[in-house]
Parts: C-alpha cells; structure tokens; sequence
C-alpha cells in the first residue's frame, strides 16, 4: 500500500516509529512532516497531507500533532477527507468497519493504552463494513461537508 505522513515538530519520534514500521511492513510511505524540533504549524500539515491524497495515488494518510486533536480537525475540514483520531486498537478498527476513512491521527504527546503501531496495524487489518446501514452513514457524514 502507498501511504501519505505529516507532522508537526511535535511528533517526529511518532511519525518515524509508524513510518519505519510501515516500511518494515513493505509499505511505500510519502513523508511531508516536520524533521526537527522547529515549530511547524499541524493545519498547515494536514492541509498538505489531505491535499497530495486528494490527488490520488495513495491508500491512506496518516496525521501527527501533539494531541492527535487539532491536526485531525484540520484534515476533516478538507473536503473529501474522513479521518479518525483513535484512543485504542478497537477505535482504529471501528475507523474503518464502520466509517471507511481514509486518514488516521495520532497524538506524539499522548500515553495510548496500546501503541499507535498496534491501532495502525488493526485499522489496516479491518475492511470496511458496507453495509447498507454503514453505506448510509458514511453518506450523511459526507453530505455534512454542502451545511
């Protein structure tokens, strides 16, 4: 699979641990985050992350700020862009059953119950669940985008 990664300065040593495991894992990985330690605006981030996936090529993004908060709100402002921020294994799974995203956020900061590896790897090992019910959703959450 070919991914697209962006960062803050806030989470670099997160980005290279998914990143390295991405490609351990035999994954292409486009790397537009921040490598150093000099402040990097997240919106920015995941306005540029979102927009290079929007452009095709690519089977899921991956975003990384402190929290995981502010760089996943940004990249759901862009339009076409439906991304998760997961406080465990069983939410990045339920990304992807039930919500279909393309985009998963993590916080560099946050001490999850399980590693980010962990949820990355049970989002990339779930399918989506399209079902009718699932299906319908996805729609609503999609028209939100025209209010």
């Amino acid at each position: 699979m070919k991914f697209v990664i962006a960062n803050d300065h806030a989470a670099i040593e997160l980005k290279e641990t998914l990143k390295n495991w991405l490609e351990s894992e035999g994954h292409e990985v486009t790397d537009l985050g921040a490598a150093t330690g000099e402040s990097v605006d997240y919106p920015d981030k995941a306005v540029e992350a979102a927009k290079v996936f929007l452009a095709g090529g690519y089977d899921h993004g991956i975003v990384c700020c402190g929290t995981g908060i502010g760089i996943s709100i940004t990249a759901n402002k862009v339009k076409g862009i439906r991304c998760a921020l997961p406080q465990n294994v069983y939410a990045a799974a339920m990304a992807k059953e039930h919500n279909n995203c393309q985009f998963i956020a993590f916080g560099g900061r946050i001490e999850y119950p399980q590693s980010p590896v962990e949820m990355l790897k049970a989002y990339l090992d779930t399918e989506y669940g399209g079902t009718d019910r699932h299906d319908r959703r996805v729609n609503k959450i999609m028209s939100a985008e025209e209010i």
